[in-house]
């Protein structure tokens, strides 16, 4: 079974699975959602996906009582119903379905839907390109959502432009991508944009952090402008689908290219996590 899904229990062919057609995702992509790389049938930093994804449904209200022990019972459940190898599974918290109204319903139970995929991660070596577009998503982007329209609109301009991703930016003020991390190294040091209600707390930006200090290398969180970034040493793309990249193209332009070594080095650093992680050797 290649594609697996999963609703409130029910484990079938993703194809063949059904939601209600009332639940409130459908009128007002009112539901969060989060998605974990799964190697070998083992989740990689499940912990922190589900950290998020808790928070996720604190932040937007949604009254979420499945304990944590019990939702990681269901995924290896899920997880086991699937072909194993390299796979993305994705988890999304809807309010639940009632009668399309704008307010929350009274009576609402949250559905949980989730599904186990095929994935085919990127090679290592990738020369990831951007294309700048403009950040115009509302300012809820700490919630990991599924109101991703201005996302999709990114990606698509990305996809038509034969580019890696998009580099989304609030004017002068670098946020991220349409679906990833972006990161620059400067001098040795790490730097990120700080998280706040522009910025997804990344998860892979997270395990990079975090890395990058347990080996002695400076990190900084702060405001980037793309003026800046352009000038950088390196650009890195992360997300739980892309593991690091290096970004050698902004709007045709070349760029970075010019730490090499480091950038080598938080890539190891990262790939030797997974491993430890998973038991896969990517």
């Amino acid at each position: 079974m290649q594609r697996v899904g999963y609703f409130n229990g029910e484990i079938g062919p993703l194809d063949d699975m059904t939601i209600p057609l009332c639940d409130r995702s459908v009128f007002f992509g009112d539901a969060v959602y989060d998605a974990v790389l799964v190697l070998g049938g083992k989740c990689y930093t499940l912990d922190g996906h589900l950290d998020r994804l808790y928070n996720s449904c604190h932040l937007a209200q949604i009254a979420f009582d499945m304990g944590r022990d019990t939702l990681k019972s269901e995924i290896e459940r899920l997880i086991s119903a699937a072909d194993g190898g390299a796979e993305m599974l994705y988890i999304e918290v809807t309010r639940g379905a009632a009668p399309r109204k704008h307010e929350f319903p009274k009576d609402a139970r949250p559905n949980l839907i989730m599904s186990v995929t095929p994935l085919t991660l990127p090679d290592r070596g990738k020369r990831a390109t951007l294309v700048s577009f403009e950040d115009r998503r509302f300012e809820y982007c700490n919630i990991k959502t599924v109101n991703l329209l201005p996302n999709v609109f990114a990606a698509q301009k990305t996809a038509e432009c034969g580019a890696t991703e998009a580099l989304m930016h609030r004017g002068d003020r670098l946020t991220e991508a349409a679906h990833s991390s972006i990161l620059m190294l400067s001098s040795g040091v790490l730097l990120m944009p700080p998280l706040d209600r522009f910025i997804l707390p990344g998860i892979t930006r997270a395990v990079l952090t975090r890395l990058a200090k347990a080996n002695g290398i400076p990190t900084e969180e702060r405001i980037i402008t793309v003026d800046e970034l352009l000038k950088a040493d390196e650009i890195l793309l992360c997300s739980t689908t892309k593991c690091l990249l290096r970004v050698f193209e902004v709007d045709g332009a070349p760029v970075g290219g010019k730490d090499e070594a480091l950038a080598q080095r938080l890539q190891d650093l990262l790939y030797a996590d997974i491993e430890a992680q998973t038991g896969v050797r990517l």
